[in-house]
Formats: C-alpha cells, sequence, structure tokens
C-alpha cells in the first residue's frame, strides 16, 4: 500500500503545470501520472499547485546560544508553516559553528527537533583555514560561510591575507557576507543616534561594492565558487552579472518588498538589517536582476530578534529580522503581481540552490526523487499577522501587510507537515545530502 497519494493538483514538472497524480512510498516519489492504488492517506490538491519542496538558503536559528529568540525547534515550525521544506543554517551562534566539535554539536541538536531538512554552514575564521579542506564530505555541511564585514556573532575574517586563505583551503561553497569592514570601521562617525535612517548611509553602497569586487578576484584567483548572500545595491548587480559560472548571488524578499525612506520611517529599527534596505533605485535594480535572471537564489536571511531588543534605541538596536515563514506569501504575492514567473522562482528556490550546492534528489518533481512538495493556493489572500508568526521572536516586518498566493500544505519526505496553517505530525527533518 502507498503512504500518500496527492490527486487533482497541478504539479509543476519539467517547467510546466500538469494535471497529475502522485504516488509517495517510503519517502519517496514512486509514480507521476493516473493512480489507482491504495493508500494510507489522500491529500486532494484540487485548486492547488504542486511545487518541488522550496528551499530557504539563508536561515538563522540562534541555537546554541540565544535560544530565548530563535532554536532549532522553533525556526523549522516557522519554515514548514511558511511552506519550506528544508533550509540551510548559519554559523554565527554562541559559540559559533567554526569547529567539527561545534559542527556534530549542531547535527546532533538537529536530530528529531526539526520539522523540515537541514543542512549547515562551517564558518570560517582567520584560525581554522586549515581544517576548511577537509569538509568535502562532512555530512549536512552545505557550505562555508564567510564574515568579511562585521554583523550578528563574532565571526569576522576582515583582513584580505586571512580572506585569500579561505578560499585557498575552501572545498565547498563560500557563502559570503560582503561588506567592506574598513570602510564600515571608517564610516562609524555617519551614525547618528537615534535616527535608523543613517543605517544605509554607514553601511553605504561603497561598503558593499568594494568588498563584493575583492570577494569575486579572490574567489577567480583560486577557481573557487563564492555565493554572495543578499545583494543590496546596483553596483553589485551590475558587477556580478558580467562575472557569472562559479559566483552567485542572492536577493532577499524583503529587499524586494520595501525600500528606504519609507521603511524606515513606518517599520523604524524593525527594518534594520545587514546589509542594510536602500532607497528605490537600489530595489529598482534589483527586480531587474530577477525579470532577467541574474540572481541565483531568494534566501530570506531570517533573523529573529525579540522586539524588547529591537525596541533599543538605534544603533544599540540589533540588525536582522524573521522571513523563513513569509519568503513563499511575499514571492508568490509578487508572482501574482507579474514581477516574475512561477517558473522563475522555481529556479530560485528549487532548482538553482540543487546545482550551486549539489543537493541529492531535491528540487524536482521526478520518481525516484524525494517526496518533498510546497502546495500553494495562488488565489487565496492572507493578511500576515505577528500572532500567527511561529518564530520566538514574534513579529514580523510584513505584520498587516495582504498577500495574494499561500502555501497550504508542507510535505517533507512524504509525510504532511503542514496543512492549511496547522503544523502536524513529529519533528522527523534529516540533513541534505550532497554531492561528494
Amino acid at each position: 500500500m502507498l503512504d500518500l497519494i496527492i490527486k487533482n493538483g497541478e504539479c509543476y514538472i519539467n517547467g510546466k503545470l500538469e494535471n497529475n497524480d502522485i504516488a509517495i512510498k517510503d519517502g519517496k516519489i514512486s509514480k507521476i501520472g493516473k493512480v489507482l492504488e491504495e493508500a494510507k492517506e489522500v491529500y486532494d490538491a484540487k485548486s492547488q499547485i504542486v511545487l518541488p519542496g522550496c528551499i530557504d538558503t539563508q536561515t538563522h536559528f540562534r541555537e546554541p546560544g540565544s535560544t530565548d529568540t530563535e532554536d532549532l525547534h522553533s525556526g523549522s515550525r516557522a519554515a514548514v508553516a511558511g511552506g519550506i521544506t528544508a533550509v540551510f543554517e548559519m554559523p554565527n551562534t554562541n559559540p559559533p559553528t567554526s569547529n567539527l566539535k561545534e559542527f556534530q554539536r549542531k547535527i546532533d541538536l538537529a536530530k528529531d527537533r526539526m520539522y523540515c531538512n537541514y543542512a549547515f554552514y562551517f564558518g570560517a575564521t582567520a584560525g581554522n583555514v586549515s581544517q576548511l579542506a577537509e569538509l568535502k564530505n562532512l555530512e549536512g555541511c552545505c557550505g562555508i560561510k564567510l564574515f568579511v564585514g562585521s554583523s550578528t556573532g563574532n565571526l569576522l575574517v576582515a583582513l584580505e591575507e586571512d580572506i585569500d586563505k579561505v578560499f585557498q583551503n575552501s572545498s565547498k561553497v563560500v557563502a559570503v557576507h560582503s561588506e567592506d569592514e574598513e570602510i564600515l570601521n571608517k564610516n562609524k562617525r555617519l551614525i547618528k543616534n537615534g535616527d535608523v535612517h543613517s543605517h544605509p548611509i554607514w553601511r553605504s553602497e561603497e561598503c558593499a561594492i568594494s568588498s563584493t569586487r575583492r570577494i569575486v578576484r579572490l574567489a577567480k584567483k583560486y577557481n573557487k565558487k563564492a555565493h554572495v548572500l543578499h545583494i543590496t545595491t546596483k553596483q553589485e548587480v551590475d558587477f556580478l552579472s558580467q562575472h557569472k559560472g562559479n559566483i552567485t548571488f542572492e536577493i532577499t524578499p524583503q529587499h524586494l518588498t520595501i525600500y528606504a525612506p519609507d521603511c524606515y520611517n513606518n517599520l523604524g529599527t524593525y527594518a534594520q538589517m545587514n546589509p542594510p534596505i536602500r532607497d528605490k533605485s537600489h530595489y529598482d535594480r534589483l527586480w531587474y536582476a530577477v525579470k532577467n535572471n541574474l540572481n541565483d537564489t531568494i534566501g530570506s536571511d531570517h533573523a529573529p530578534h525579540l522586539k524588547v531588543n529591537k525596541d533599543k534605541e538605534y544603533p544599540n538596536s540589533p540588525s536582522g529580522m524573521p522571513g523563513v515563514q513569509t519568503l513563499m506569501p511575499v514571492m508568490l504575492d509578487h508572482v501574482n503581481n507579474g514581477r516574475l514567473s512561477l517558473s522563475q522562482l522555481i529556479n530560485l528556490v528549487c532548482e538553482n540552490p540543487i546545482k550551486i550546492f549539489g543537493i541529492q534528489n531535491k528540487g524536482f518533481i521526478k520518481e525516484g526523487y524525494d517526496a518533498d512538495f510546497t502546495i500553494v493556493d495562488m488565489d487565496k489572500k492572507i493578511i500576515i499577522k505577528n500572532e500567527n508568526i511561529e518564530s520566538k521572536c514574534g513579529w514580523s516586518p510584513f505584520n498587516g501587510f495582504e498577500f495574494k498566493g499561500t502555501p497550504m500544505a508542507t510535505i517533507v519526505d512524504g509525510k504532511i507537515k503542514m496543512k492549511a496553517g496547522k503544523i502536524i505530525g513529529d519533528p522527523e527533518g534529516k540533513p541534505l545530502i550532497f554531492n561528494s
């Protein structure tokens, strides 16, 4: 007997929508087409679209360290609530995930506590470059995270000679938080106490593009893969689009949905993140990148902080906002508004992450592949409300926003983990498997 049949849905297969049933057995897609066998469970996807399981390649779940703000369990609940079947989680925890002992600790902490599947970044430091060469076959490791500009946590590699060594020794994709530390320090005099509008002035366009130029130069020097996270400037879009191949880049839903100065007028320090939300000329260029398939991924940069800390006077307020639960509603709304096509979105959250990071058996609806699905209703409207946010932080920058298009079910390894907004079943997520 089959475990699950998804019936009556429009399934995203080979780049187009097809009316098919999907049979699932032992966590795998066993058949696509007319399914006549019996199953323990049937999901009726009438009027819904069945997508491959969507992956959020940038999340911060704050464990170990700041588990009052988030932990692997609560973060994974937020993920499946938003239709995300797998996450890449970041190493700037306390202590940081920057040695094999801490990496194994994270794998152990995740076991039987996460609803979605997961992989973890290994944090680069000036002192651990010799270990970076040995990560190729490390189970559950998606890549190496490099902070070249200071942000949350203490994983900073600021000197060019140390950044050079990271690339020289890397055995996996190096994902980079790209802001120039020297310029950040020089610009500190531009910070206006109590005025979050000065955030993008301090963390300037020059600070971003200067760093990104250096990253591309060093990655090319050693013919290594670099994935530049949360791009925010028109200069970086234009520069990175000329250096494709081993260089890939991400844009966040936040930077595609709100812009300065309105976001700071409306949200104050709740709009504060690194790199910052900038003015509409940058927002327009980021959309140019998305429309023309220049960027490679959309990641939420889910970085929750408690309200009590966000309410502090700028610049004592921390940077970051939650986003794993809202990534898909935000982007599906943009699809409905004609800003990008559904197939472009699937490239950004399913297919490209598979190609860039080498994830096995995910990202496509194919027989023999893992049975991960994000099932969406493109016509259903939802209003984001803070009280419905699963993250421990309890707020969203999109509180009060209405979005058209929302995930209705999240299926992980053939088991329904979210249905009609309710999280169900047990946390049974597993580490992602990567091509060796």
